[in-house]
């Protein structure tokens, strides 16, 4: 008590003369000499000298720190107030060009609208598990109709006891028939009519033939959602009708702005179909919400969203009046995986940060089981929990646009937005979305990059942890019940994960059947400073593929590797050591492993030794190493 009277008498006491003055602006770095770029690409040369890796030219340093994006976006180690824009550019909040948000205030205090994905055939099951996350920190159920979810006739079933004045329902058939779609729509609209006002109402019916197209080869057109959204802009103010997701181009392996682009232009087919079919184009706008994915990628998909209301606002400004868009970002499932689920728990948590921080309006991030089929009661809970600990214990959502005014992010803003714009013209210049899925431009730009995607993925320069990196053998699979195939015809499914965990399948298959698992042979050459790094690096890359690799251990002969190999029961080895070591012993090692039995000798580094089968190294094609180790064991 004493202690506080204290505080509040020194908080009122009037300042010591002898104390010196506070400057009214603070220069934090006012004792140093102002650092300029060119000297700091001097220091990187430096350091990538002293590492032995001299640039070619002066400021070349620099160059090899950049990398570049699937975009061909150039993503520089330092950014400056020289490569933003002018820091009035991305506006206030609200306000065009709602590149910092579509609403004033933001998402605070209560945060962006947490929604959660259900896709359950049996009512009874769906709706316990739609009260629950509702009871529990969900605001949005994204409810799965149709083909593996809740069938239109039991949708009444499903959400008893929901609020729908309070809880936002938002339908998904894209799974079952074209005619799903409105039929689902139609079954909610009369649902809610019977249990509260048409203007307290609160869903998105999910329309999207243009989506369907893109994931199936073949949908109505555009036109159709009209008659419907007319009625919804009539009748239910709080209700959307129509859903303009570009999941299907990210999960094709698409990249950001291509996912942007292909975005714009479903979205400015959907306002022509609507302006055409009778309404003024902010009723048409607001009937549409748009669905992009957040990835593990943070600062890419905080860019992205944060471009994409750039991008719409300068759409619908062209046509006539600014309108901000109304955004749901879901968790990649591109980035899942099934092996070492729980690292999805990681994932997810960073995909729903970024959308958090990108300014998103519902987020949903995918429970760390999605990979594997039908998700679980506490995968579920961990999701939900994942974005309420964002909201409510991280206080994510207080903060209006957290990365606005980074440099980075803003540069990042700005030419990912010209980038996506680009595609978006190259698309309206062979008729619009649906013209350009049929002519096959869509896939044909989105396979260029999903292919260096695929490359990238099988060279591990895209780590997947837990599966192309550290991949842990020991693990037990997860098994879930199976969930019907999406339809397929249109954009492929990609994930890159897949063909990794079609090895440690493999792998699994081999040792039920034979009691061990497939093994390649680390013939380590001199003491362990000299070969552990690579025996590593060799061991980390086989055990991708469901690989087993024991070692030699420190060895002073051929005699003893040869010893080492017959105990392995392989015939397959891999020679790991310093370059010096193996030009000192390869030569004799490999003659006495082909005598013992090796039909397959590799090497682990790139240096050029007589005798090797192959080369495992940092950038090879790990897969491609995988692949001829099981073909040689078989």
């Amino acid at each position: 008590m004493n202690q506080a009277m204290d505080t509040a008498e020194m908080a009122g006491a009037a300042p010591d003369e002898h104390a010196p003055a506070l400057e009214e602006d603070l220069a934090l770095a006012a004792g140093f000499s102002a650092a300029s770029r060119e000297r700091w690409a001097e220091l990187v040369d430096k350091v990538l000298r002293k590492a032995g890796r001299p640039p070619a030219e002066p400021g070349g340093g620099v160059e090899a720190l950049t990398r570049v994006t699937p975009d061909g976006l150039r993503v520089r180690p330092l950014y400056t107030a020289e490569d933003a824009p002018a820091p009035d550019a991305a506006g206030v909040p609200g306000a065009l060009p709602f590149v910092r948000g579509g609403r004033v205030n933001g998402p605070a205090p209560d945060g962006w609208e947490v929604r959660q994905r259900h896709a359950e055939p049996d009512p009874a099951v769906a709706r316990a598990a739609v009260l629950a996350d509702l009871e529990n920190g969900v605001g949005s159920i994204w409810l799965a109709m149709g083909a593996g979810g809740t069938a239109v006739a039991d949708l009444p079933a499903a959400l008893e006891g929901v609020q729908l004045d309070l809880a936002t329902v938002v339908l998904d058939a894209s799974a079952d028939t074209a005619q799903a779609e409105p039929a689902a729509a139609e079954a909610l609209l009369a649902l809610g009519a019977r249990n509260v006002a048409p203007a307290e109402l609160r869903a998105t019916l999910g329309l999207d033939p243009v989506g369907r197209r893109a994931r199936t080869g073949a949908g109505p057109e555009p036109d159709v959602v009209v008659p419907l959204a007319r009625r919804v802009a009539e009748e239910f103010p709080q209700v959307r009708s129509v859903v303009v997701d570009a999941l299907a181009v990210h999960g094709a392996g698409g990249a950001d702005a291509q996912e942007l682009g292909f975005s714009l232009a479903a979205g400015v087919a959907y306002l022509r179909a609507l302006t055409a079919g009778g309404l003024d184009l902010a009723a048409a706008a607001g009937q549409l919400e748009f669905r992009y994915a957040a990835t593990v990628e943070q600062f890419p998909t905080i860019a992205k969203l944060r471009a994409a209301r750039l991008l719409w606002s300068r759409v619908t400004e062209a046509c006539g009046v600014a309108l901000p868009q109304y955004q749901h970002a879901v968790g990649s499932p591109v980035m899942l995986t099934r092996r070492d689920a729980h690292g999805n728990l990681l994932r997810g948590t960073v995909a729903g940060f970024a959308a958090g921080v990108g300014g998103a309006d519902a987020v949903t991030v995918a429970p760390f089981d999605a990979a594997l089929g039908a998700s679980e009661p506490f995968s579920r809970r961990v999701a939900r929990n994942t974005q309420s600990l964002l909201v409510q214990e991280s206080h994510l959502a207080r903060v209006i646009d957290p990365a606005g005014g980074s440099w980075f992010v803003e540069s990042l803003t700005r030419e990912l937005a010209a980038a996506a714009w680009a595609f978006f013209q190259e698309i309206e210049a062979v008729g619009g979305a649906v013209a350009a899925l049929d002519a096959g431009v869509v896939a044909e730009r989105v396979a260029a990059v999903r292919e260096r995607r695929e490359v990238a993925a099988a060279r591990r320069t895209a780590p997947i942890t837990g599966v192309s990196e550290f991949a842990d053998l020991a693990e037990l699979p997860l098994s879930r019940r199976a969930v019907p195939q999406p339809p397929g015809g249109g954009l492929p499914l990609f994930r890159p994960a897949e063909r990794y965990e079609a090895f440690r399948d493999r792998s699994d298959a081999v040792l039920a059947e034979t009691g061990a698992r497939p093994r390649a042979f680390l013939a380590t050459l001199g003491p362990l400073a000299a070969y552990t790094a690579r025996a590593g690096f060799a061991r980390n890359l086989l055990q991708a593929g469901g690989i087993e690799a024991p070692e030699a251990g420190p060895t002073e002969s051929a005699a003893q590797v040869v010893a080492a190999f017959r105990e392995a029961g392989t015939p397959v080895a891999v020679l790991c050591s310093t370059d010096a070591l193996c030009a000192e012993r390869a030569a004799e090692t490999v003659a006495a492993l082909r005598e013992a039995g090796a039909r397959q000798v590799l090497l682990a580094g790139s240096a050029g030794v007589a005798g090797m089968d192959g080369h495992l190294a940092a950038g090879c094609d790990a897969l491609a190493v995988i692949e001829s180790v099981y073909e040689v064991i078989a």
